[in-house]
């Protein structure tokens, strides 16, 4: 069970994430963002270890308000390997230094999105310990990874971010949310995670956060 502390995190992540999204190629603005976090949802580690969160934050530096969706990891230590993933380090007041990852990345996020799109796993509320997210909805219709240890391409694309086994199996990691779109299972998909979050005019907007494929990473 993860453990929400009502501390200072210094740089707060919306800081680093200020620098970081307009490195991706899924980021849409132009200059630096103007961010909010408006909403998400967190995941358990099963050892206890590595902190998972599903971010949404909302960019209103351009034209109209955007809506990214951000998956991160919140270790103790460096992930060996994952230097091209860090978005940065913190210093939390009471866990001490973290380092903050791309959770696409993290192979403790991916498993546990993994139990999560095929129901073995609970999401959890972002800002209160112990207490369901019930706002999160998934559907899946056959395994959605295979069991690690994987061997996983990982590659963005303009929207997105892409999760592909050897066996072909993937899940997309939807980066620019659309809340105009149904937030149930696409018809291409094999599975799905739908969320939600507060849109820039205060109303509870939702969308689907991740989808699953059985045959390569189509679109969906």
């Amino acid at each position: 069970m993860a453990i929400i502390h009502n501390t200072t995190v210094k740089p707060t992540k919306l800081e680093l994430l200020t620098a970081w999204l307009p490195t991706r190629p899924w980021y849409v603005g132009d200059g630096a963002p103007e961010l909010s976090r408006a909403g998400g949802f967190r995941l358990d580690d099963p050892e206890g270890e590595v902190g998972i969160e599903f971010m949404v934050a909302v960019d209103t530096s351009g034209p109209g308000p955007v809506a990214y969706h951000v998956p991160l990891t919140y270790r103790g230590a460096p992930l060996p390997g994952a230097e091209h993933a860090l978005v940065g380090t913190m210093e939390h007041g009471v866990l001490g230094p973290r380092w903050a990852y791309d959770g696409c990345h993290d192979p403790v996020l991916i498993g546990e999105l993994t139990a999560l799109v095929e129901g073995r796993a609970q999401a959890q509320a972002q800002s209160v310990t112990d207490t369901p997210d019930h706002e999160v909805t998934r559907s899946c219709a056959g395994p959605a990874l295979p069991s690690p240890p994987w061997p996983l391409e990982v590659t963005d694309d303009e929207r997105s971010t892409v999760l592909t086994a050897a066996d072909g199996r993937a899940l997309r990691v939807h980066r620019v949310l659309d809340p105009t779109a149904p937030d149930t299972r696409p018809e291409t998909a094999a599975g799905h995670v739908s969320g939600a979050w507060e849109a820039a005019d205060g109303t509870r907007a939702r969308a689907v956060f991740v989808t699953a494929h059985v045959d390569g990473p189509a679109r969906g």
